[in-house]
């Protein structure tokens, strides 16, 4: 097996202590480090200084999807269980995880305050739940999923600071983090300056955060995850001399999409690894990820090498880069 599909090889070592745990309250002031593909060279500035390199007649490319509440806590037979949300089927269906699963048989109720949600299917390691106008629930009740390496509950706070400015369309379990650093400020200065902003939707599911379990990477499957490109972004798209995804899941859905080669809306379960050649996208604005993650694979796929993304984690480790979910950002060209 060659190095570059082998699991171990995106391995890195990460200070627990620079894993954020709270948000910034002023999203633009996270710091960003700017990656030059071609010379190499590295700069630190200020997230909002990304307007500095974005030129005339770029298209940004942001993912609008809402991350939902995702978990909720219900009562089964006087016993305390949680669902947790990961794919609308339809407005009063949905597919979830639960715990304690072995519980969740068909036909039985979970007790949510006034409501109650039937187990309508069982499927290995899921079920498909019933409940009128769930989403209405989830939002009313339910919870915000923040990631595992957060150690603390989520509060009220992250209902605000764990969604995009732009966030719009419901379906999403994780945010789409590079966003989280857009105010609607900085979104109008860059248009100010001529560059076009364009959203897509892909509704980020618990795939993504999936953890691989293959020692070759090739083998590792990715959920499937629904996404959309409007009409009107294809086509800015298509006519603009230089695309900026905001995000691995922005990414993903353009790279799928490729210009055609597929719908501009659908599923996918794209997983973009080295040597992957990269069809749609200029640049990638990004967190920085976990060791082993997808997200850290595909951006690897991006500046060229691991070794290269590597040194620029150890870079950010040592002045001290807030790192994942709620830290700070990367900007690649």
């Amino acid at each position: 097996m060659e190095e570059i599909y082998n699991l171990d090889y995106y391995d890195y070592k990460v200070n627990k202590k620079l894993i954020a745990q709270e948000p910034l309250k002023e999203r633009d002031k996270a710091r960003l480090m700017v990656i030059h593909r071609e010379s190499g060279k590295i700069e630190h500035r200020i997230f909002r200084d990304i307007v500095d390199y974005l030129n005339k007649d770029d298209c940004l490319v942001l993912n609008n999807s809402k991350v939902i509440k995702a978990r909720i806590i219900g009562e089964l037979n006087g016993q305390e269980v949680e669902i947790f949300y990961t794919r609308t089927i339809n407005e009063n269906e949905f597919e979830g995880i639960g715990k304690p699963l072995r519980k969740l048989k068909k036909g039985k109720t979970i007790k949510v305050k006034e409501y109650e949600i039937l187990v309508k299917e069982e499927l290995r390691g899921k079920r498909i739940f019933f409940l009128e106008n769930f989403m209405n629930v989830f939002e009313k009740y339910g919870i915000i999923p923040l990631p595992h390496y957060i150690n603390r509950k989520p509060t009220k706070e992250d209902e605000v600071f764990y969604q995009t400015v732009y966030a719009k369309d419901e379906g999403s379990v994780a945010a789409p983090t590079a966003g989280l650093h857009f105010t609607k400020e900085l979104i109008e200065q860059i248009q100010e300056k001529g560059v076009n902003v364009c959203y897509i939707t892909l509704h980020v599911g618990i795939g993504t955060f999936k953890p691989i379990t293959e020692k070759d990477i090739r083998k590792h499957t990715m959920d499937k995850e629904f996404y959309e490109i409007p009409d009107e972004t294809a086509k800015i798209i298509k006519t603009s001399k230089r695309i900026i995804a905001v995000g691995t899941t922005t990414t993903r859905a353009l790279e799928y999409w490729n210009f055609d080669e597929n719908p501009t809306k659908g599923w996918t379960n794209l997983f973009i690894h080295p040597p992957y050649k990269f069809k749609v996208i200029h640049g990638l604005i990004t967190n920085f990820h976990p060791p082993k993650s997808t997200p850290l694979i595909l951006v690897s796929a991006f500046i060229g090498s691991f070794e290269k993304l590597k040194r620029a984690y150890e870079i950010a480790q040592e002045v001290e880069y807030r790192l994942f979910s709620y830290g700070d950002a990367m900007l690649i060209l």
